[in-house]
Formats: structure tokens, C-alpha cells, sequence
């Protein structure tokens, strides 16, 4: 589907963590096949971004915007709260910008962004999740 594309690599990694959770070992050395790379050089595009993971994880995930106007907005003063509210339940994720630089701070569950949050719209978000 992608192989014929020029740049291949993120759009197949994209596809792989979607479909299975993760991109293993396998499944780079299946791409490094395919695209004619090395693991290595597949495995450095993988493990530089941190939207993919080795393994899967089935805890659903909380995208917390932690960029500097996200900061100014005082997300950084929500985080005990939010990882109070994740526990081991939920994973939360450091992002650096989700578009909202005007109405952080802000999240984003799956493709559903939540903006001008407070501790206590935070922890409804997480919990809901």
C-alpha cells in the first residue's frame, strides 16, 4: 500500500502501530525487508519517535499537552492530579503541541481534544478514558 510512496517508512510504521499496537522486532524486520533498509535503520526511525512502542500497552492513553504555552497556560501545576487520576489504569503521554496554544491547556483522547482544562476537568477526562 505504501511501498511505492516516496518516504515509505512513517506512513508503514503509522499503519503497523494502528493495526497491532506496537512495532516489534518482526514487524521492522519485515519493513527493513520490504524497503530495502537495514533494522537498524528502521529500528532508529522507531525508537526516535515516541508515538511507537515495542510492545503493545492496553491501558488507554491521555495525550497531555506539556509545550511552552500549554506551561504558561499551567498544565505543569495539573500533573500530580492527573497522574493521581491515571494510576496504573490510564497512560499518560507528554506531547508538545496539539493546536490549542490559545485555550491550554489541553488533551487529547483518542481524536478527541479537550481544551481550558482545570485539576478537576483533567481528572474527568482521564477517568473517562
Amino acid at each position: 500500500m505504501h511501498a511505492g510512496r516516496e518516504g515509505p517508512l512513517l506512513p508503514i510504521l503509522h499503519a503497523v502501530q494502528a493495526e497491532f499496537a506496537c512495532v516489534d522486532e518482526a514487524a521492522e524486520k519485515a519493513i527493513a525487508k520490504a524497503l530495502n533498509l537495514t533494522r537498524a535503520e528502521v529500528h532508529g526511525v522507531v525508537s526516535f519517535y515516541h508515538d511507537f512502542r515495542a510492545e503493545p500497552d492496553p491501558r488507554p492513553t491521555v495525550q497531555i499537552c506539556r509545550a511552552e504555552a500549554c506551561q504558561a497556560r499551567g498544565v505543569e501545576a495539573l500533573m500530580p492530579g492527573a497522574e493521581a487520576a491515571a494510576g496504573d489504569r490510564v497512560r499518560l503521554e507528554a506531547v508538545y503541541c496539539l493546536g490549542l496554544c490559545s485555550a491550554g491547556p489541553a488533551a487529547r483522547v483518542g481524536d478527541t481534544l479537550h481544551a481550558r482544562l482545570d485539576a478537576e476537568t483533567l481528572a474527568t477526562v482521564i477517568e473517562q478514558a
